[in-house]
């Protein structure tokens, strides 16, 4: 690669290249060790005499700019302290827009792991030991050698066929999805997924209806595009339809396990929401971000499995079955909506990387996941064993578990008034990581309580956490 110098006219072009390299080398654009190309070189690339790049050479070695060694060459050697970097202070056309993004909050982001307590009940995240990273490997491999063949050439926007067509059986198998390959489209995660839907079906002004509380980052987007977002109160079936307005176009729901509450959607109000779509000509997205582990009752099937309108986008996601790193997910889409997102994806991404891609096929076709779902299935259910053990015990004067029979997170609902944002203050200090289910609210909660997940801490560690979250429990307020 070329370094990037550009002189003009004739006059002092020893001087612009020295100025040029000064300037890079102070604001750090040429990084401290990195190497120059020799002197003959550049002077051929750039037109100039040797003598006139060998003299800029010495120049900058001198102010201590670079460092020259006999036989290897010359390297940028890096001033102790940078200077500032120069801000601009033009007015901006989309200053307004920038502030309102700049003033956006991120209530889900996470940091670095060495930042979580040494308990913590961490929503939507997996424990990586369970990952069989061997046979990913395995299948990574795989996919680097299939790789080769298509090398160099850009992807088909819905997916990779061979991963489309695993999605759509195992689609089938595990959640009673009806569909052809060609309804499934490939997205990096459920996030995108939500976003290509929104920007495809609306526009600004248009009326989406979301569950309250529900997932911020869903209600987050669809008002970053301008919509208008109305929360729908849920009760112990879900969704309350009838409070859904006239004029919607969109309905964002997750019926296998609300988030963040943790109940299913019953069947009547199943059946109620599809009737509601149908009369307003809505489409639904059944969010389906971690049904896969399901401990008691009789599997239920995807809302998408109840649709005869063709109005129910099912979205799936692999974050929580597999590592959310890998930024994989899908949507089976309703068949009139199949060419208008995938051009939208199209003009977004283009598509989702390949690699990746080929190696997940592999991984579903091999029977991994199944495996590792069974496998995961197995350790999540001992985890919500001890928490259910502790809410329906000791911890009962206070708090009550919302059923749920699916995913690795549950909600716990304060029976009496109680200082949440304290009992988090004190359990942090103790090293117990502990979530509101608050921030979940757009308005005013209608309950107070906490969000336990229970993917990435310890099956032991349960027992130790809440025994020091009872003990807090008894000191701000003693049971009766």
């Amino acid at each position: 690669m070329e370094l990037h110098i550009s002189l003009e006219g004739t006059r002092d072009l020893g001087g612009q290249l020295y100025r040029q390299l000064a300037e890079a080398i102070r604001a750090g654009r040429l990084a401290d060790g990195q190497q120059l190309p020799p002197s003959r070189l550049l002077a051929s690339q750039l037109g100039l005499s040797r003598k006139t790049v060998s003299d800029v050479y010495d120049k900058l070695g001198y102010e201590q700019l670079l460092v020259g060694r006999v036989g290897v060459g010359s390297f940028v050697q890096a001033p102790h302290a940078s200077p500032q970097r120069r801000h601009a202070s033009t007015r901006l056309a989309s200053g307004e827009r920038l502030a309102r993004w700049n003033a956006t909050p991120r209530p889900l982001v996470q940091g670095p792991r060495s930042a979580f307590a040494r308990y913590a009940f961490i929503g939507g995240r997996a424990t990586p030991a369970l990952f069989p990273h061997d046979e990913w490997r395995r299948c990574v491999q795989h996919a680097l050698r299939q790789d080769r063949q298509e090398r160099g050439n850009y992807g088909p926007v819905e997916g990779l066929a061979v991963l489309r067509a695993a999605i759509a059986r195992h689609a089938a198998f595990s959640r009673g999805i009806h569909c052809t390959p060609d309804q499934v489209l490939v997205t990096n995660g459920a996030q995108q997924a939500l976003a290509l839907l929104a920007q495809t079906l609306l526009e600004p002004g248009d009326t989406v209806a979301v569950e309250e509380p529900g997932y911020p980052m869903a209600r987050q987007l669809f008002a970053s595009l301008g919509m208008r977002v109305v929360g729908i109160e849920v009760d112990e079936d879900g969704m309350m339809v009838d409070q859904i307005p006239d004029g919607t176009k969109l309905i964002y729901a997750t019926p296998a396990h609300q988030f963040p509450l943790g109940m299913p959607m019953s069947m009547a109000c199943r059946h109620a929401l599809l009737e509601r779509a149908r009369n307003l000509g809505a489409i639904i997205i059944e969010d389906d971000y971690d049904s896969a582990f399901r401990y008691e009752g009789r599997p239920t099937d995807a809302l998408q499995s109840m649709d005869r309108y063709g109005i129910v986008a099912h979205v799936g996601s692999f974050s929580k079955t597999m590592l959310p790193e890998l930024r994989m997910g899908y949507v089976v889409l309703p068949e009139a909506l199949v060419q208008a997102v995938q051009t939208v994806k199209y003009l977004t991404d283009w598509h989702t990387p390949t690699l990746g891609q080929l190696a997940l096929a592999k991984f579903i076709d091999d029977g991994h996941l199944l495996r590792h779902i069974r496998r995961c299935h197995d350790v999540y259910a001992g985890r919500r064993e001890r928490l259910q053990h502790w809410f329906n015990g000791p911890l009962a004067p206070w708090f009550r578990l919302v059923p749920a029979t699916a995913g690795f997170h549950v909600a716990a609902l304060a029976q009496a008034p109680l200082d949440i944002d304290l009992l988090l203050r004190r359990a942090r200090q103790a090293d117990v990581g502990l979530q509101s289910i608050a921030p979940f609210y757009h308005g005013t909660p209608r309950h107070q309580g906490l969000y336990l997940g229970y993917g990435a801490i310890e099956t032991l560690d349960i027992d130790a956490a809440l025994a020091i979250v009872h003990g807090i429990l008894r000191e701000m307020a003693p049971p009766a």
